[in-house]
């Protein structure tokens, strides 16, 4: 769930569309939702995954909520940490902290992260933040952290009815530098909608690789980011994205300023409307399920997270989960 502001749109409509559909899916017997976390851009109008994550978990009792995802170089690791920390006590284990580097935003500027924390930072501030996830006390002497030791309050491996472990941690990937950070972790990736099975393939067998290289074991729960709109008729399904999303995307993206002024491509909204058409269960239910077990066949990856507000209307955004609930789930068993 983005929380995308369409044309004509307030960020309060996309606001409550996203608190509804996460409401929906708990209903539709889904298994988690994933919260996307943008500044000062229409393309998403969330600005806190982890605060909107809160409010999703207090409003549902099984569904796990996911940030897809918490941007380090925006925040310290400590208060991700113990703002994931929080969530992971008080949900009961259903918080899932997805992290990523983000973009060479003008973010950077805003919230005093500087390029150098997007560009070199990553893995400092993720082995600090897995450190605070797992020990009793944590102190730093990094180029970026350096602070005395203090204690881990609350601690997450303290839950009552967990079972000693923190929250899950997983990392977005883009690269093959991003794929090869997370495996020596033997942290599961989350992989980007633009990708097609082949490429995610290929980065799944590389994250294999390297952990295996780095004494993790080579498999993982990786999560495949995807677009699904369901009709009776795959034409229609493809038809209300191109009609909706190019407006979205256009008004979303050309909002993104760099921090340095470094020119970026943009790609074209229609195309991306129909590249993501064609690479994702974007169709009838059974096309949709098909899909979706070609894509596990073929990378590997079991869990999907699905856009499904790309129509950008509440009642159709509803009916879009409720139908993947009903129709799409029983034919993958």
């Amino acid at each position: 769930m983005v929380a995308a502001q369409f044309p004509g749109q307030g960020p309060g409509e996309a606001l409550h569309r996203a608190v509804r559909t996460a409401e929906v899916a708990e209903e539709a017997g889904l298994d988690a939702v994933w919260l996307a976390e943008h500044h000062f851009v229409p393309y998403g109008v969330c600005p806190s995954a982890v605060t909107l994550a809160a409010l999703l978990l207090g409003r549902t009792r099984r569904l796990r909520v996911g940030t897809a995802v918490s941007v380090l170089p925006n925040s310290h690791p400590v208060t991700v940490g113990e703002q994931a920390a929080l969530l992971h006590l008080t949900s009961g284990g259903r918080f899932v902290l997805g992290v990523g580097r983000g973009g060479p935003w003008v973010d950077l500027e805003v919230f005093r992260g500087g390029l150098d924390a997007y560009e070199n930072g990553f893995p400092e501030a993720l082995d600090l933040l897995r450190r605070w996830l797992t020990e009793a006390r944590v102190g730093a002497s990094g180029e970026r952290y350096d602070f005395r030791e203090v204690a881990v309050v609350p601690r997450p491996s303290e839950a009552l009815d967990g079972d000693g472990k923190g929250p899950e941690v997983i990392v977005a990937c883009t690269s093959p530098a991003s794929v090869r950070l997370a495996a020596e972790r033997g942290l599961p990736m989350l992989l980007g909608m633009h990708c097609g099975d082949e490429e995610k393939a290929d980065m799944v067998a590389l994250w294999r690789r390297t952990a295996r290289a780095a004494g993790h074991p080579p498999e993982a729960d990786h999560v495949s980011a995807g677009v699904c709109q369901l009709a009776d008729r795959t034409a229609g399904a493809r038809e209300t994205l191109v009609k909706a999303m190019p407006g979205w995307l256009r008004q979303g993206l050309d909002a993104h300023v760099t921090v340095d002024g470094r020119r970026r491509a943009m790609r074209d909204p229609v195309a991306y409307t129909e590249l993501l058409c064609a690479l994702h269960p974007v169709g009838t239910p059974k096309f949709a399920a098909d899909r979706l077990a070609a894509t596990s066949e073929r990378t590997g990856i079991t869990r999907f997270a699905l856009l499904t507000e790309g129509s950008g209307d509440l009642a159709a955004t509803e009916e879009n989960v409720r139908r993947l609930g009903a129709e799409v789930l029983p034919r993958l068993g």
